[in-house]
């Protein structure tokens, strides 16, 4: 893979606009980089998803085509291509998914039309902002008349909320600064390092690509724990590498991190022994006694997962494994009960509850093992909506136990993530279906409830792959917790 030169670039779109401004790497490989390194991702299709939703209960008329809508004056038009000259030379294209028709003038008569935008999350981001100007001032030229705004939409709570943005000069000032920096860096500029933030790579295309340069090379952001922020006081320090962390002398690390804060001080002897960890591949145990003492005697055990739409607020699956101890100990995970609640909105949440009461009820004594704290939070809350005492809330809450939270207490491990994939993937646990995770999870409920060409509503199909990866997720939860337990027999 090579950059091109300027005389050969292809032209700068809205597309390419968004991934710059989440990752400017990233904009470079959209560009430049062998596309038998990217990888599917599920987010792309719940974006899509989230999309005709909200443009649904914007026009729910279907919307026209091409140029020749906009000359009829179609109440809403797909698929239009605006192109135009940006700053510096450089050649701009916009496919913005939405025009509405407003009042106006423009070169097909007496309307006009502005951009729209569904948007994912809970605000405006500089992205939407930036994106928005660039569609408007490419439609300003198409239709040769003003674009002063454009229209936001999202559905929250099954209503459709809308928003003007204002395409002010000082955003468009904005954009055009960020326009040259792309023209000079994506078009004869080397690849741009790894960002320091990789949280969001998850999310990414180019995650695994990324993902081998930053482990081959000891990116501190492998570190677990080492963000943005710690990752830039680490190396003003002159540590920049998970080598250099993992030989530095922890009392020394806390002094020169104390100015920066007190918690960068608590934390410098762990980020010290977590490289060390990572770098020599071998656990270790921080201090004596069990992690899961309630285990030693308990008849048997529910392994609990929930399957979750974070922007609906909607925990709509909710699963259980139902492992026994035997006389010789516990029983084979892959051969325990699953049982699968759904949470449907139809039948209501008390409905959901009192079947969770009956299957806890059935089981007394038995801990409820999870993974994070989502499921112990989601359980307490969904039984404080419907009533429960204090005494059943103090009750359940002795009952869950969190063994991320354990984990974390009585190990470090060589991961540079303590995430459930990260540590059941160390332990050897594979997943069924080969690629899948929670926003492809999603991405199946989503199909499941609305339907679509290939799986229509309620597939059985769908939900056996919904069913499959939740019942998975139970088992690597046990792989964990069954390591614990093998080292608790050791010491």
């Amino acid at each position: 893979m090579g950059p091109t030169t300027p005389n050969d670039r292809l032209p700068i779109t809205d597309r390419l606009l968004r991934s710059w401004l989440r990752c400017r790497r990233r904009a470079w490989l959209d560009l430049h980089g062998e596309a038998s390194e990217r990888l599917w991702t599920a987010h792309r299709s719940l974006q899509l998803e989230d999309q005709y939703r909200s443009f649904a209960a914007l026009v729910p008329r279907r919307p026209r085509h091409g140029p020749g809508a906009c000359a009829e004056g179609a109440e809403a038009v797909v698929g239009l291509r605006l192109r135009g000259p940006g700053p510096g030379g450089l050649e701009l294209e916009a496919h913005p998914p939405l025009l509405q028709r407003v009042e106006g003038h423009s070169r097909w008569g007496g309307w006009a039309y502005r951009p729209v935008l569904a948007r994912q999350g809970r605000r405006l981001t500089r992205e939407h902002r930036l994106a928005m100007s660039f569609s408007g001032r490419l439609l300003a030229r198409t239709q040769q008349g003003p674009v002063d705004h454009a229209l936001v939409v999202a559905v929250s709570g099954g209503a459709l909320e809308q928003e003007r943005l204002a395409l002010t000069p000082a955003l468009e000032r904005q954009l055009d600064g960020q326009l040259l920096r792309m023209g000079e860096e994506l078009g004869a500029g080397p690849m741009p390092p790894l960002t320091t933030d990789r949280k969001k790579c998850t999310l990414c295309s180019w995650r695994g690509f990324c993902g081998r340069e930053a482990a081959a090379e000891g990116h501190l952001s492998e570190v677990s724990g080492i963000g943005a922020k710690r990752r830039e006081l680490l190396i003003e320090l002159g540590l920049p590498r998970l080598a250099d962390l993992a030989a530095a002398d922890p009392e020394q690390l806390a002094d020169a991190l104390e100015v920066h804060g007190e918690q960068h001080r608590e934390v410098a002897a762990q980020l010290v022994a977590q490289a060390r960890v990572q770098r020599s591949g071998v656990p270790q145990r921080l201090g004596a006694g069990p992690a899961l003492p309630e285990l030693e005697s308990a008849p048997g055990v529910l392994i609990y997962d929930i399957e979750s739409d974070p922007d609906a607020r909607d925990d709509f699956l909710h699963g259980f494994l139902r492992l026994e101890r035997g006389s010789d100990g516990w029983g084979d995970a892959d051969a325990a009960p699953y049982h699968p609640l759904m949470a449907l909105y139809e039948h209501g949440e008390a409905r959901l509850w009192l079947r969770l009461q009956r299957l806890l009820a059935r089981y007394p004594g038995w801990p409820v093992l999870h993974y994070g704290e989502t499921e112990s939070l989601a359980l307490v809350r969904l039984a404080q909506r419907q009533g429960a005492t204090d005494a059943e809330l103090e009750a359940l809450r002795a009952r869950c136990l969190d063994l991320h939270q354990r984990l974390k207490r009585h190990w470090l491990l060589p991961v540079n993530s303590y995430g459930l994939k990260a540590v059941a993937g160390w332990l050897g646990f594979q997943w069924s279906q080969k690629g899948v995770d929670g926003a492809r999870c999603l991405l199946w409920w989503r199909q499941w409830r609305s339907g679509t060409a290939s799986a229509p509503r309620g597939s059985h199909h769908l939900l056996r792959r919904i069913f499959r990866y939740n019942h998975d997720d139970g088992l690597a939860t046990w792989r964990v917790a069954q390591w614990l337990l093998e080292q608790d027999s050791r010491s």
